[in-house]
């Protein structure tokens, strides 16, 4: 049996549930549901770079929202869009050579 300790998404207790499997569930305080979503972005992140996919990248995307919603990242919005007009995006596809 595989052993988890991990934020997952919402419905995952309803299917588990009917499938009939144990598990023991608890809410995350609000700090542990930051650091939660944090590692949950990394272990996204990582399983896109293997895979990806477009499932993948969904999940990426879901976790990012998340973090969104949480007050100390309310304005990430505005934020891009400032190093946008400042830096630009990525729509060119540059690639840089050099030396730090």
């Amino acid at each position: 049996m595989t052993k988890y300790n991990k934020l997952v998404r919402d419905k995952i207790p309803e299917i588990l549930d009917k499938k009939k499997l144990p598990y023991e569930k608890r809410i995350a305080s609000p700090e542990e549901y930051k650091e939660e979503l944090i590692k949950k972005l990394i272990e996204e992140s990582s399983e896109f770079a293997e895979a990806k996919t477009e499932e993948e990248l969904a999940d990426v995307l879901e976790v990012v929202l998340a973090l969104k919603n949480l007050p100390e990242y309310s304005n990430v919005d505005e934020v891009r869009k400032k190093k946008v007009e400042e830096r630009g995006a990525f729509d060119e596809r540059i690639i840089l050579k050099g030396e730090k």
